[in-house]
């Protein structure tokens, strides 16, 4: 039945239906019930291509650049030969010929071949020329040349070589029987045609890969895809490890993550290890990311953790550390609090916070007396005793969410328990062109995503800004502007500075506009010219019924949240059976904030509620 208003049916339904399940991977654990080999892998099956397919393709290899995870959703690869072609054909020269092959691949019914000794040779790949050995067949099979002077002719072509390639062409379109070759026209094939063959190889034999070389990648990228497929959580894990002293990277992958559906922990001093871990279906960010603390520490941690079960408290921790001569100081264990490493011993951050310095104290304290003989009133306490003398938690509660993320990305380079750009994650995606992971620099190609003079919007959170002074005394400021894949420089020139000033604000969040410029072995920055603050673009909350009694029975309470949140975003009311939907007025909107969320959410579930 077709979607119409709640007051009348026919109604014009959204474009945009919002996912209020969510499009995720399957997180799964052990799916496949027996020790993976990827010597024995099944290379046809459907689902790995399919997932590819998707372009979410972030971590595999050879498939992960924005322009590729474009290309595979293009391209809908079936079968290995597809991802070896796709391989090949994705970099500069064979990209000409993308549209061709996708456009023969879907209708291969309308390929047509300038002759007929080329069908056998073109066929697999949709009538172009994907490889070396294609090149290298054709002057074989249309110009009778052998199997060594048809490699000649292949270097001559990606070396460039004008002069060979000139002489070549006489050989292959007429022969030269000194030599040994037939020709193309002596096989009857007519001298333009042989021509254009001709010109078709020169211009892609120049950037060509061998196809052996391209198989090799193809596997690998393979192989990487059907891990991702089928372990996505152990697969993130150990893609986050590889790359676990580049936070930006991490972070990348994190908001890759959260897209599949799989939850991250913060660090854990009793089940966390020095790389990302997989712990009951979610990922455990690794102890070696916790800045300040080094390998030393975090081994003797899961060392002792090992030797002697898990810490129970954090007088436990600090004595088994401190007294066991641990190298331990009041740094690290200020960062292990900040990173929630030892949220794991039943108190708040801001509990332990208070408390850990007193304790450390005391337990250096007492060391030093074990060591020159001296003993207390403690030593003669037994164990039940022992816990009157240890420094109670007090009654303070927890740090406001806000501090605690700020102090996340203070000691772990990113935010783990959350973002606080995760409330405008639809209003976020939306409304921009690239995100700030397209302009870091790749460490392995030594390029960005963007490409210099592009025009571009990015939207994220205002971290840093610094303003200067010109030579002519006017204000400019260099922002630092942080989203859900890192945090990259914006700049803005006195004349955008001046009319946009009061939207550049600390902690703001914003999307900015303007001209992409690159400089050589740097990140990319962007030469702001607009700015656009989030709570300017009006957003539209979704609040889902699955009948409609269940609207009549919940439409009293919704009026009464929605109330108590007056504001200029929209709400509008979607019903599943039938299918119906009600956008309300300008004057009942809301301001869609988390406190909003979080209220509908309760009453009405998590599932039924969502920005877009």
């Amino acid at each position: 039945m077709a979607n119409r208003s709640i007051e009348e049916a026919g109604g014009a339904y959204p474009s945009y239906e919002p996912s209020l399940g969510g499009d995720r991977a399957r997180v799964t654990e052990n799916p496949i019930g027996y020790p993976v080999n990827l010597a024995n892998l099944d290379y046809a099956d459907p689902a790995v291509y399919a997932s590819i397919s998707t372009g979410r393709t972030d971590g595999v290899f050879q498939l992960e650049s924005g322009g590729m995870q474009g290309f595979m959703k293009e391209l809908h690869p079936e079968s290995f030969e597809d991802i070896i072609a796709g391989i090949s054909l994705y970099r500069p020269g064979p990209m000409d010929f993308i549209p061709k092959y996708i456009y023969g691949k879907k209708n291969p019914g309308k390929i047509t071949y300038d002759a007929k000794e080329l069908v056998p040779i073109l066929e697999p790949t949709y009538g172009c020329i994907v490889y070396q050995e294609q090149v290298m067949q054709i002057v074989r099979d249309l110009g009778g040349y052998t199997l060594g002077r048809s490699d000649l002719v292949r270097r001559a072509m990606s070396k460039k070589k004008q002069k060979v390639m000139e002489q070549e062409r006489k050989n292959f379109i007429y022969g030269n029987p000194e030599e040994g070759v037939p020709g193309c026209v002596s096989k009857g094939i007519d001298a333009a045609v042989a021509s254009h063959i001709y010109d078709t190889m020169m211009d892609f034999a120049k950037y060509a890969f061998n196809k052996s070389h391209a198989a090799c990648y193809a596997v690998v990228a393979y192989q990487t895809a059907w891990l991702k497929y089928y372990y996505p959580t152990e697969f993130m894990a150990a893609l986050m490890t590889s790359v676990i002293d580049f936070p930006n990277k991490v972070a990348g992958y994190i908001l890759t993550c959260r897209s599949m559906g799989i939850k991250l922990l913060p660090p854990d001093i009793n089940e966390g290890e020095a790389g990302f871990s997989v712990s009951g279906g979610a990922i455990r960010y690794g102890l070696t990311a916790i800045k300040g603390v080094g390998r030393p520490v975090i081994d003797a941690v899961i060392r002792e953790r090992k030797e002697r079960g898990a810490f129970r408290d954090l007088h436990d921790f600090l004595s088994r550390m401190i007294l066991g001569e641990r190298e331990v100081n009041k740094r690290v264990i200020e960062n292990f609090i900040k990173a929630g490493a030892l949220d794991c011993l039943g108190a708040t951050r801001k509990q332990l916070m208070s408390v850990y310095m007193r304790m450390m104290d005391d337990l250096v304290s007492s060391r030093k007396n074990d060591m020159a003989g001296q003993m207390s009133l403690f030593d003669f306490a037994d164990e039940e005793d022992k816990q009157d003398y240890v420094i109670a938690m007090p009654d303070i509660g927890e740090y406001p969410t806000e501090l605690k993320l700020a102090f996340e990305k203070e000691v772990l380079g990113i935010y783990v328990s959350g973002h606080p750009l995760e409330d405008y994650m639809g209003l976020w995606k939306s409304h921009i062109t690239n995100r700030v992971s397209d302009f870091l620099l790749d460490e392995e190609t030594g390029t960005t995503r963007v490409q210099d003079g592009n025009r571009a919007v990015i939207g994220g959170m205002i971290s840093g800004k610094k303003v200067k002074y010109t030579k002519n005394n006017k204000v400019m400021a260099f922002l630092d502007v942080e989203d859900m894949t890192g945090t990259m420089e914006v700049i803005v020139f006195p004349n955008t500075y001046e009319k946009e000033s009061e939207k550049l604000t600390e902690d703001g969040k914003v999307f900015l506009s303007g001209r992409v410029s690159l400089e050589e072995e740097r990140d990319g920055k962007l030469i702001c010219e607009k700015v656009i603050p989030f709570d300017a673009v009006p957003r539209k909350l979704w609040v889902r019924f699955a009948n409609m009694d269940d609207y009549k029975q919940g439409a009293a309470d919704l009026r009464r949240i929605i109330d108590e949140h007056g504001g200029r975003d929209k709400v509008v009311i979607y019903i599943d059976n039938p299918r119906l939907r009600k956008e309300l007025p300008a004057g009942q909107g809301v301001r869609a904030d988390e406190a909003l969320v979080r209220k509908l959410s309760a009453r009405f579930g998590e599932k039924n509620v969502i920005l877009a």
